[in-house]
């Protein structure tokens, strides 16, 4: 084959090489429902309308979605983004009904605590989050909750860093952490993920005001997060 031609042929290759490289994760069956709920860092800007280019945001989300709509497309995975900035758990709380429990899930995955900061006292936190689990537990018993926990990295550091500096945001890891041992939950540790991405490169390149993510960042939290749940569901 002529190089012209053989490279031809890898470019055209390649896109399905990479959709055969995705492996299945055990906890999506075909017709599998997976909702993303929390606060900005979910929300990823996505649209309110039925519009499917933005209506998963931007973010971790949309990332896990398009690479395991495009890989099994047979499976006829629902994926599904209801985000909101600014929210607390609080928030979730008055929304849990609509946005959580009409939509039926069959995985439910949820990051809240870093707005909570601000307000939620730490017992209320608590309590309110483990309703929340209960609630969606009692709707649907078979439901597979992933519980992930709130971040703060300081983009300004340039060393790898070691856990958030701060002592509210390491509280509520510590609060997501026994709820999720509690309700039998998968925990994705982002914070340690990106902790770790700290020893690659500065902070700045993964985060860019401590809470959100860069699109870069936005990658780790995915792959973090298919990692956790493909291993807990084996």
């Amino acid at each position: 084959m002529k190089p012209s031609l053989k490279l031809l042929a890898i470019l055209l290759l390649a896109p399905l090489a990479f959709l055969k490289a995705a492996e299945p994760i055990p906890a999506f069956t075909t017709g599998t429902r997976i909702l993303f709920q929390g606060d900005s860092i979910t929300d990823g800007n996505r649209g309110r309308s039925p519009d499917p280019n933005h209506i998963l945001g931007h973010g971790y989300a949309f990332i896990l979605a398009a690479k395991f709509g495009a890989a099994f497309p047979e499976a006829k995975l629902e994926f599904f983004n209801r985000g909101v900035s600014g929210n607390t758990v609080l928030d979730l709380e008055k929304r849990w009904q609509k946005d959580t429990l009409d939509l039926k899930p069959d995985v439910l995955s949820i990051l809240v605590g870093v707005n909570d900061r601000h307000g939620v006292p730490l017992e209320k936190y608590e309590q309110t989050y483990d309703k929340l689990i209960t609630d969606a537990k009692a709707a649907n018993p078979q439901v597979k909750i992933v519980l992930c926990e709130p971040f703060m990295v300081d983009h300004l550091a340039t060393t790898p860093q070691h856990g958030s500096s701060n002592e509210d945001i390491t509280k509520r890891q510590e609060v997501v952490a026994r709820l999720a041992k509690k309700h039998g939950a998968a925990l994705v540790r982002f914070q340690v993920a990106l902790d770790h991405a700290t020893e690659r490169a500065p902070a700045n390149h993964w985060i860019w005001d401590d809470v959100h993510p860069t699109y870069s960042g936005h990658q780790i939290l995915a792959d973090e997060w298919e990692r956790t749940v493909r291993e807990f569901w084996k």
